[in-house]
Order: structure tokens, then sequence, then C-alpha cells
């Protein structure tokens, strides 16, 4: 069986930018109205006044010092809380699709290809546009792939999942490359009222070409290995979905967007990702000390330091475990790739480690080698 290789990336990134100060004025704005406007209830011990957010407290339980949007303006208006996104016809090429061809594009340039190299698409995020027609088959039309396309979703380990599905394309000889894409719009499923989680997300799209290295015309990352798991929990959620309109359900409606119990995560995924790392290297015959960098998701600060500390036995410098977070924002499936893509400069020969993990819970890692 033939090996598969990472040839190409590429990155959409959205023009509007949103710094922790203007998050923190608009919604402390909300919180100031909401306050007001429910004053009797509060005075009457009926329900607690909400507090509001400052840039430190941010920063300091994140590390996230801006994101980067699809729309500004309605995340920032008081009144509405979340992206205004104007409905496109049917025949219309979708927002996510857009954003996904963009990134497509860059990634087939640096891997040397055109759409005629691409056997197949993979669209690996945590949220799609609609259930049908996939949107990695509207992307195939777009770029005019011939081939195959599906979704996939793993949350934010979906990068990862979406990278070995590829790889084992090419590996049995289905695919002579494969096109994964991730186009993320975090903004529109985060819940932009919430102090305990209004700064967390940023929009996004990146794009990885997987092909064999028979096709090869760059050099790339050979793909030593790919490791998956999962375990469920409940402590990551979002309970959006097509039978909502059928539940019949009133009031509250907030398990439709993100939900987290920080804490727990936290203290949870970290061991999980660091043993799950450490245990596929192992099965290389390779040991943490041996990788040159480690491109990790991109979802909090002090979890990706815990990380590294335990794989490495030690503080990981900011070359080790490179961090996009405080520029884009937790930008979920597309986190670790987006620090592939900007931080993959490694010399010929040395290792690197791509790994996700988030909802499920789920955890990917991609062992690579820098090609000669």
């Amino acid at each position: 069986m033939q090996n598969a290789l990472i040839t190409g990336t590429g990155l959409y990134t959205p023009p509007h930018a949103i710094s922790n100060e203007e998050l923190v004025a608009s919604f402390n704005e909300y919180i100031r109205r909401w306050n007001a406007s429910h004053a009797d209830a509060i005075a009457k011990g009926e329900v607690e006044a909400r507090a509001e957010s400052s840039v430190e407290f941010i920063e300091k339980a994140s590390g996230i010092k801006q994101r980067y949007v699809v729309d500004k303006e309605g995340i920032l208006d008081p009144e509405r809380m979340c992206p205004r996104i104007a409905p496109r016809a049917n025949e219309e090429l979708s927002l996510m699709a857009e954003m996904a061809v963009a990134a497509a594009r860059q990634a087939l340039a640096a891997a040397g290809k055109t759409a005629a190299d691409i056997d197949g698409v993979i669209c690996a995020a945590s949220n799609m546009p609609r259930a049908y027609p996939a949107l990695s088959i509207e992307v195939q039309n777009a770029l005019g792939i011939a081939g195959w396309g599906f979704d996939m979703n793993v949350a934010c380990s979906s990068a990862t999942f979406g990278i070995e599905q590829a790889a084992n394309a090419v590996k049995n000889g289905s695919a002579r490359a494969v096109l994964m894409i991730n186009p993320e719009i975090c903004s529109a499923h985060l819940e932009w009222r919430d102090r305990d989680c209004h700064f967390i997300f940023g929009d996004v799209c990146t794009a990885v070409v997987i092909e064999s290295p028979a096709s090869a015309t760059v050099k790339g990352w050979e793909i030593l290995g790919t490791k998956l798991a999962t375990v469920f929990s409940n402590n990551i959620r979002n309970n959006a979905g097509f039978l909502n309109r059928a539940e019949d359900k009133t009031g509250d409606l907030r398990d439709k967007l993100f939900v987290q119990e920080g804490r727990k995560v936290f203290k949870e995924v970290c061991p999980m990702v660091a043993e799950h790392i450490a245990s596929h290297l192992g099965s290389l015959d390779l040991q943490p000390s041996s990788v040159k960098r480690f491109w990790l998701h991109q979802a909090n600060l002090s979890m990706n330091q815990l990380i590294a500390r335990r794989l490495l036995e030690r503080d990981a410098s900011v070359e080790e475990a490179p961090v996009i977070l405080d520029q884009y924002a937790n930008t979920s499936s597309a986190g670790s790739i987006i620090a592939f893509h900007l931080h993959g400069n490694l010399a010929a020969g040395e290792i690197g480690v791509i790994s996700s993990f988030g909802a499920g819970y789920s955890v990917g890692s991609v062992v690579l080698k820098k090609q000669g």
C-alpha cells in the first residue's frame, strides 16, 4: 500500500476583525440594557444581575485578543448580538462554499495541482449550512472537480479526521489526490450574550491537499501515521438540528447554540490529548522530544500549554507549539490547520504533529515528516 503526502494548504481569512475592546464595549452595553430592563426583578431577588465582561477576563481565560468574522456589525449591535448574513438564492454559491473555494485555490496552487488532478473533496467542519446537497459537492462543482465529495462532522476534530479519510483514499488507490476543506462560521453558533463564552470563536476556512507520492510535484509532508479516538461526553454540546421544529419546545432555547462546561473540559480533555499523542508517537517508535513542532487545536492557550508540558515534561517554546488563537480565536476544526499553514516551515526530515480535540469528546493526531 502506498503512502500519502500533504503537499498544499490554504487559508481564507474574513475581512472583518473584532478586538477584545470592541467586543467588551458591545457586550457590556447589552448587559447594562438587560439589567435596566430587569431592574424590578433584580431588586426583588427574582433574578440575578448579569456581570459585565472585560478585556482582562477574556485574555486571562483564553489568550484570545481578537477574532475574524464574516460580519462585524450584527455581532457588535447590542440589540442583535449575532452576525447578519444575507440569504442567497439556490443558484448562487453559498457563503461557506465561497470561503472554501478561496482556501482551496490556495492549497491547489501550493501543491501545484489543478482541478483535473483531484479525485475527491471532503468537507470536514463543525457546522454545515444545510442538510443537503452536501457542501463538499457544491465546492467540487464550483472548482470543476470530477469524482466524489462528502461532508463529515466531528466538531473541532473534523480536520484531523478528514485528513485520515483522505489519506486512506490515497493509500488504497481510490484517489490520486483529495482536497480536504474546513469552512467554519463559528460566529453563527456562538451565544454572544453569554459572558462565559462570548469571546471564544472566530470565522475562517482552511484547505489541505493530500496526494500520493507518485503524483506529487512539490516537496511536502509525508504522513507517517494518523490516530483517532472518541469518548462520549455532554460537556461540549450544540442541540441545533432538524428535529427542533418538531419538539414544540418553548422558553429557553440556549442549548441550540454552543454550550460547554469549561472547567470539566479542561480537566478531562488535556490528559486525554497528551496521552493520545504520546501513544501515537510511541506506536511509530518516536518520542515527544523528537517532535520539532506541535500544531495543536487552537481552543485555549492554557490547554495547549498544559498538553505540551505533559508531552515534553517542560514548557514548550512558541516555535515548538505555535499559537495563532490570539489573532484568530477558536476556529473549531480549522485551528490546528491554521497553525500548520502559518508555521509549517520544517527542515527536511523533521517531525511534526497536527492534533485536534473537542466535542465528542474527540481527538485526532497526524504525524508528519518533512520531505527533503
